[in-house]
């Protein structure tokens, strides 16, 4: 376990946000086939602000804390804002995750968005942050 520092450890041990929104406002998921990791983020919105987020991730203990930080990082802020955050920002928040454990921050990143999108295709919105954004693909890319 030496490869987490403390901060990872706390989100593993003792994740934020577990589970799922009845009724959400957008669900994403997002499963790697590379690790076999899975991730669902559901988020309710109000005034185009994301009020509640929540997660659910089948993975190693670097996709749980990744999840976990960025459903934390969702609530309160808007929309745009939550589109914002990147992996690159997940991975800051945490102190650093091992190299070989960045792909779990960019399955988080990716189910944010999908959730995002979910909710956008629901309600006829467009948000400037998910121009080309593809919830289907597996593009492991920046």
């Amino acid at each position: 376990m030496g490869m987490y520092n403390e901060k990872v450890m706390e989100y593993f041990l003792h994740p934020r946000n577990v589970g799922e929104i009845e009724n959400a406002d957008g669900t994403g998921t997002y499963g790697s086939p590379v690790c076999g990791d899975m991730m669902s983020i559901s988020i309710k919105v109000e005034d185009d602000r994301i009020v509640d987020a929540k997660f659910k991730t089948f993975g190693c203990g670097s996709a749980i804390a990744s999840s976990s930080v960025a459903t934390e990082m969702m609530i309160g802020k808007t929309v745009d804002e939550a589109l914002a955050i990147t992996n690159k920002t997940i991975v800051d928040e945490l102190g650093g995750l091992p190299a070989v454990k960045i792909h779990c921050s960019v399955l988080a990143d990716h189910a944010i968005k999908s959730a995002i999108y979910d909710y956008a295709q629901k309600t006829g919105k467009h948000y400037a942050g998910l121009e080309g954004f593809d919830p289907n693909s597996d593009e492991h890319g920046e």
